[in-house]
């Protein structure tokens, strides 16, 4: 299953637990795919939040947000982040410098989420994202020297190219076998598509009568 994502999403961080879970029952290899999100969503015409409604906004940070952290028992603020439009680019490639799968990147990147989500912390500060990597066992100073260069801003920027020719609109976006699922209140049809691929109707692309 590749796994699209940027390290400050709301929704990545709600269903991390879970998406977890789905994959150690089912034996799933989840391929971490860490985007930079707003360029991505632009190229499909969305707006980033800076320029949307602030009833759009109120409505993502507060009555959503608070309710999927209740139904998945997830800890949040209640406020929209501090730091939430900082750059996030050396959070992202700290998580690929680490590699695409294991439990070394799982536990990594579910602490880069939550101590944006939970501790309000600054994804953009060098010296913050040092401590959550010694808090998860890493070298916090070799880590992130290496998602500081050029190999790792590499595969970001890679996985951010593939995301855009998958037409990926959001984040997180869960892609089994070739097929996308966007948000983590799909990850009920995750895990049945793991067990069970989804054979799609030709519906988008009816007959000319």
């Amino acid at each position: 299953m590749d796994y699209y994502y940027s390290a400050h999403s709301a929704f990545a961080y709600l269903g991390s637990r879970r998406l977890y879970e789905v994959c150690k029952q089912h034996l799933v290899t989840l391929i971490h795919k860490p985007i930079i999100l707003s360029p991505v969503v632009e190229a499909q015409g969305s707006l980033p939040f800076r320029d949307r409604t602030q009833a759009h906004v109120d409505y993502f940070f507060g009555r959503e947000i608070e309710r999927w952290a209740e139904y998945r028992d997830v800890p949040v603020i209640s406020y929209r982040p501090t730091h939430h439009d900082a750059d996030y680019s050396l959070a992202s490639g700290m998580i690929a410098a680490l590699g695409f799968s294991g439990p070394d990147v799982d536990v990594f990147a579910h602490a880069i989420l939550e101590a944006h989500w939970r501790d309000d912390a600054n994804l953009s500060d060098r010296a913050t994202l040092m401590r959550i990597a010694q808090q998860c066992g890493q070298d916090g100073d070799v880590l992130a020297e290496q998602g500081a260069g050029a190999e790792a801003q590499a595969i970001v920027a890679a996985n951010s190219e593939d995301a855009l020719g998958l037409s990926v609109f959001g984040s997180p976006t869960y892609v089994v076998d070739g097929d996308p699922f966007y948000g983590q209140d799909r990850l009920e049809l995750v895990e049945r598509a793991v067990q069970c691929p989804f054979e799609p109707t030709q519906w988008a692309n009816p007959p000319v009568s």
